[in-house]
């Protein structure tokens, strides 16, 4: 999809979207509009892997992004990462770096079948800073 989140059964977007009220963006444009407008920022843990399809366990190799550029030029509050898998890299790739912990939400992948929308949309609200 070339772009964050793009799983059609993924429910980030709308997590987000319901978090700010707004309705689920459909386009790459629509959800960079949602983002800026509620003043979040968006980035990957790992800026390149080996990964046999989407399966995080198979996760080989992996080369961390570097956040000192957002970091350094952007008023961040919170670091929040999408489940444990994201904040496993991030604990072993770049907090060591950043010295700053990551808050770690329940994963809005499909296969986190256990938490409905609701449940997410519950969890993940508080910890977004409106």
């Amino acid at each position: 999809m070339k772009f964050f989140y793009g799983h059609p059964q993924n429910r980030f977007w709308k997590v987000i979207a319901s978090i700010f009220d707004e309705k689920i963006p459909e386009s790459i444009e629509e959800k960079k509009e949602l983002i800026l407008r509620n003043h979040l920022a968006l980035w990957d843990v790992i800026a390149e892997c080996e990964i046999t399809g989407s399966s995080d366990a198979s996760i080989k190799n992996a080369k961390a992004n570097d956040l000192s550029e957002i970091l350094d030029n952007a008023s961040i509050q919170k670091i929040i990462v999408n489940g444990k898998t994201a904040e496993k890299l991030y604990v072993k790739y770049i907090e060591p770096v950043t010295g700053i912990k990551a808050v770690v939400l329940p994963s809005t992948s499909p296969a986190n079948a256990a938490w409905s929308l609701e449940k997410l949309v519950d969890t993940w609200g508080p910890e977004i800073d409106k």
